[in-house]
Parts: C-alpha cells; structure tokens; sequence
C-alpha cells in the first residue's frame, strides 16, 4: 500500500503526465480509503483548472488599479518615518 506521502507525489505528477496502470490502480485504492488524500487531489485538480483559465499577460485595463505617485511618496516617507 502507498503512502499518503507517495500518493499526494503521484498525484501531482498525474496533472503533467499519465501514470503507468499499475501505479494508478494504486493511487485509486488510496484515495478510495483516504479522504485526506482525495481532498488534496480534488484541489491540485481545481488549481490547475484555475491557473489554465489565468490570462496569459496583463494588459492596460489593470492600470486603473495601481497606486498613484503621490500615494507611493507617502507610503515611502511614512515607512522612513518608522526606521
């Protein structure tokens, strides 16, 4: 039997490539047993759904978003303040 060690490493490495039938008949029994380790590939798999679904860069719309000068200048004179 695998451990839970094994199996999350085997699992993570499921996301990239398939694993041999034997080490996945392997992993399905441990997860059918251990709901630690079901749990954890359950959010391994919605992490990579998520990142996939990511923008591939940011573009000039999230600009609005960033501090403006003024704003940085106090940030940088309150923390010189402190030291």
């Amino acid at each position: 039997m695998l451990s839970c060690k094994q199996v999350s490493e085997l699992v993570s490495h499921s996301l990239d490539q398939p694993l041999p039938l034997g080490r996945r008949i392997a992993v399905r029994i441990h997860l059918f047993m251990c709901k630690v380790c079901s749990t954890y590939q359950r959010q391994l798999r919605f992490l990579q759904r998520a990142t996939r679904d990511l923008p591939e860069h940011v573009d000039d719309s999230h600009a609005a978003h960033t501090l403006p000068e003024e704003a940085k200048q106090r940030i940088r004179a309150a923390l010189k303040a402190k030291k």
